[in-house]
């Protein structure tokens, strides 16, 4: 299996932000982790097009863009047209998850489905035939920094089996609280991409603890 690390934007320095893409480009991360929050669905604001539009304009990895806002539809096939190569939306927030992942695949992207803490992996199952990636938040949704839940291993382990038998395409990405402290142990889940801000950008070498996290 693979290893892929996508530190997430969010964590860098708004004030060098093209600086830190630029660091991301020379870095082992093969993707960069957008989060959009709306303050609704989520008890914080992040940002928009404008900065969708910077990072990718700056760089040259896979963009992978989290959308943690209210009814998804309204903007799945902006942000995928706006140079996301992922576009994942949450379970919880949408009323018509088909319409959702078509609406991605038919803006030319992958489309993805994230699920908070306390939805089981079990939910998803009728939509995993055409789903590329699932997201299983290891935190609240809303505000980095915050510690992993523990519990989510054993959510990445039923899902991971269930892909298994529907869509072994599909792959798992995590987020929330993941440094190369617990990289190993969720890897071994059987995660394929970990989000990781803080760990990466509160780093005193960014490039280099990239690195050991996909070593962990």
């Amino acid at each position: 299996m693979k290893r892929v690390v996508a530190p997430s934007i969010l964590s860098a320095d708004f004030g060098n932000l093209e600086r830190d893409t630029l660091m991301l480009n020379r870095s082992a991360a093969e993707w960069v982790h957008v989060d959009v929050m709306d303050g609704v669905f989520v008890p914080n604001i992040s940002f928009g097009f404008p900065v969708l539009k910077a990072v990718t304009k700056a760089s040259t990895k896979i963009i992978d863009t989290h959308l943690m806002i209210c009814d998804p539809i309204r903007y799945v096939e902006k942000f995928a047209k706006a140079g996301s190569h992922y576009v994942t939306f949450h379970y919880e927030a949408a009323e018509d998850i088909d319409a959702c992942i078509d609406a991605i695949h038919n803006a030319g992207a992958k489309a993805g489905i994230s699920i908070k803490p306390a939805t089981e992996p079990e939910v998803l199952e009728q939509w995993l035939h055409k789903t590329d990636m699932v997201l299983v938040m290891s935190v609240e949704p809303g505000f980095g920094g915050q510690s992993f839940m523990p519990y989510s291993l054993d959510k990445v382990r039923r899902l991971k089996a269930m892909i298994e038998r529907i869509n072994p395409h599909c792959i798992i990405e995590i987020d929330g609280g993941i440094s190369a402290d617990n990289a190993a142990e969720v890897f071994g889940a059987g995660v394929d991409v970990v989000v990781a801000g803080s760990a990466v950008f509160c780093a005193e070498n960014p490039e280099a603890e990239i690195v050991k996290i996909l070593e962990a």
